[in-house]
């Protein structure tokens, strides 16, 4: 038998109004997901973004230089972009057999 400080996975209990068990459900369903795959990899997701706002960035004088320097360049076109932004957007194309 494992005692608890070898379990791996950790209880986490919300008490939640039933309209937010309502979306929540919807939105699982939606993805195939359990409520509680879809809860957690939600919260985990969440989790990250706030981490990942707090970070800073270190760099060298030089580098900092560099990618100022980087910035400042005029941009260049991305041929695939031109490509994408030159298209009609489907709803300004013909539908099949009109014109």
């Amino acid at each position: 038998m494992r005692n608890a400080a070898e379990r791996k996975d950790q209880p986490l209990s919300m008490r939640l109004p039933e309209a937010d068990i309502a979306i929540i459900d919807r939105a699982a369903r939606l993805r195939g997901r359990s409520r509680t795959d879809f809860v957690r990899e939600a919260a985990v997701q969440a989790a990250e973004d706030v981490l990942l706002q707090s970070l800073s960035i270190r760099m060298s004088a030089e580098g900092f230089a560099a990618f100022v320097d980087t910035l400042s360049q005029p941009g260049r076109p991305v041929p695939e972009m031109v490509d994408v932004l030159a298209r009609a957007a489907p709803w300004e194309r013909p539908r099949d057999g009109e014109r």
